[in-house]
């Protein structure tokens, strides 16, 4: 327990305790070094002339505004403008050019990328991933597998109209329900999933006639897909002897694929974009190293 009444002077040290004693340990009553003392002293001085030169002071329907009259939320407002008019002009400017034109500026390109990403982030990344792979139902947008193009032109499109996004101008390319609408049976639904699978490195099913599948294939899928499964940009329709399937690449896969197609859908992004922001996503899209190259 400390007891205020017996200072004394520390035989060791010489130096005046202040009273205070816990369990035979006294406190000794030394003085602040004279450092921090200078240093608190300079901080009181600086806050003094702070208060003088800037606004600190809060009054009844205001402040005081300080002799230098400077003003941070002033300050962030102009860099604030000062962002939005070289925005805009990079904007413009980008809303002029064309896709090769944008590539070959590097002053251009960057904006492009930069505006692509942020853009991206905030709209496409949810469904896409935030690295672009995709997951199933989802498109890869790194790979060379684009279903209406991969030209700068082509996203572009797809980005403003969507897919089965319900206005005129969107991409639109179903694929028949061959089996809930009873177009083919089971037993047919399984011999064109054989041949398919037997066209890109899968193993077919034991007993089943791959040969008849071809057949159905040519009758009912070729229109789309090409004699060839390499399928057809103009419509829409997939390439059957693509690396990756969007919604998975099994026999059991294309069988229910075949059975009741699932047709996805991306939004429209013209009018929840600007148009610049659009162009620049397109540019942004098409870095990630999938689709063609710009004409």
């Amino acid at each position: 327990m400390a007891d205020t009444h017996k200072k004394e002077i520390d035989h060791i040290s010489g130096v005046e305790t202040t009273g205070h004693e816990w369990d035979g340990l006294k406190e000794l009553n030394n003085p602040l070094p004279k450092w921090w003392l200078y240093i608190f002293y300079a901080t009181v001085v600086w806050a003094v002339i702070y208060w003088v030169l800037y606004p600190a002071w809060p009054l009844v329907s205001g402040y005081t505004t300080g002799l230098l009259g400077d003003n941070q939320r002033a300050n962030a407002m102009i860099a604030y403008d000062k962002g939005l008019a070289e925005r805009s002009h990079y904007a413009e400017k980008v809303m002029e050019a064309d896709f090769s034109t944008i590539v070959e500026d590097h002053e251009l390109l960057q904006y492009a990328l930069a505006n692509g990403a942020a853009a991206f982030g905030d709209n496409c990344a949810p469904c896409h991933g935030s690295g672009a792979t995709g997951s199933v139902g989802y498109p890869n947008l790194q790979d060379d597998n684009w279903l209406w193009g991969g030209t700068m032109e082509d996203i572009h499109t797809t980005l403003q109209h969507g897919i089965r996004a319900g206005n005129d101008d969107t991409r639109f390319g179903d694929m028949p329900a061959f089996g809930i609408d009873g177009i083919l049976s089971k037993q047919e639904i399984s011999e064109i999933a054989n041949y398919v699978a037997s066209r890109i490195g899968l193993e077919p099913e034991k007993g089943v006639d791959v040969a008849a599948g071809e057949t159905l294939y040519q009758d009912n899928c070729a229109a789309c897909h090409g004699d060839n499964l390499k399928g057809m940009q103009e419509l829409g329709a997939p390439n059957l002897t693509a690396a990756t399937y969007l919604y998975g690449k099994s026999l059991d896969a294309i069988k229910a694929q075949i059975h009741a197609p699932r047709n996805g859908v991306m939004p429209a992004w013209e009018g929840r974009l600007d148009p610049a922001t659009l162009k620049s996503l397109a540019v942004y899209v098409h870095s990630f190293g999938g689709g063609e190259k710009p004409e």
